[in-house]
């Protein structure tokens, strides 16, 4: 596990699937200075100032999906509106980034939620399951991914206090040690280990239709794949001993206007303090992987046949 940094002059000499390379290999991707154009001051201002007053859920979430933002309490129209505009933006030019820099990241791939997340991440008291602040490995965003990466870019706009994050390291040393505890079912599965049977096509199938009238319903989906890794994520969560464990611990601080991305079902990560950050949230296509073996689902499907 590591830090790869891309400053302004790395950025301008990049080889091909360099960027992506290094995630896929489980770095964290550092960028010093944002290399995505930020939000207008007076909109980070009203951002920092008024959205912590305003949270109505965890985060406050742009959706392309149907254009709407959700988590925001409030009324005024004119707000709302505002607070779409810039997350939406914020999203466009993330996305343009990457297209530019990583096209092999973006073909095809599927965009997600952007969110602020205008709360001070340390003692936010939230249950283990919704916490940042324990380490985890993120699995099912948007429901199934039914084995495609999930990339994440941040950028922290907090204009005085660092982000900072903790790791026990990346999925495949993770899973050598704990998967056989996490009860994950894959020793002596065979070939058909994480394969959709009948009832998850005909899931799959029923909210693909009916997310073509309420797209949100995505959410609803799920495959054996998906289950595996939500089952590994709750068993980090929810172990002490595993929490507590210095083995592989490691700290990285993202100072103010930096920003980093990584693949979250590959690194596993905490926030352990940090207010002020915008989140950006995609699907990458596994056939896009230019080392697929490092896939978290070929590992586990490797694992199944290597007895």
């Amino acid at each position: 596990m590591m830090l790869d940094t891309f400053d302004a002059e790395r950025l301008q000499n990049l080889q091909p699937d360099e960027l992506s390379d290094s995630l896929e290999r489980g770095s964290v991707v550092f960028f010093p200075e944002s290399p995505v154009a930020l939000p207008a001051a007076e909109d980070l201002d009203f951002f920092r100032q008024e959205l912590p007053q305003r949270l109505k859920l965890k985060n406050i979430s742009f959706h392309p999906e149907d254009g709407k933002t959700r988590g925001l309490d409030s009324d005024d129209a004119e707000m709302v509106e505002r607070v779409n505009r810039v997350l939406q933006t914020v999203s466009d030019d993330i996305a343009a980034f990457l297209g530019k820099t990583a096209p092999r990241l973006t073909d095809n791939w599927t965009v997600g939620t952007c969110s602020f997340r205008p709360l001070q991440e340390q003692g936010r008291d939230l249950s283990a399951h919704a916490s940042n602040e324990l380490i985890h490995i993120d699995a099912g965003a948007y429901g199934a991914t039914h084995g495609d990466r999930i990339l994440r870019f941040f950028i922290n706009v907090n204009p005085a206090e660092d982000r900072v994050w903790a790791t026990k390291g990346s999925f495949p040393e993770l899973f050598a040690e704990h998967g056989e505890r996490a009860q994950l079912g894959y020793r002596n599965a065979g070939p058909g280990y994480l394969s959709k049977g009948p009832l998850d096509h005909f899931r799959s199938g029923l909210i693909g239709l009916a997310a073509h009238g309420i797209p949100v319903l995505r959410v609803l989906d799920s495959s054996p794949y998906d289950r595996a890794m939500r089952k590994f994520h709750n068993y980090m969560k929810d172990t002490p001993s595993f929490q507590q464990q210095q083995q592989g611990h490691q700290e990285f601080r993202f100072p103010p206007f930096s920003a980093w991305m990584v693949y979250t079902d590959m690194v596993s990560h905490a926030c352990l303090s940090g207010q002020h950050a915008f989140v950006h949230t995609s699907l990458v296509r596994l056939e896009n992987c230019h080392l697929p073996e490092m896939a978290p689902i070929n590992i586990l499907r490797a694992a199944a046949i290597a007895d």
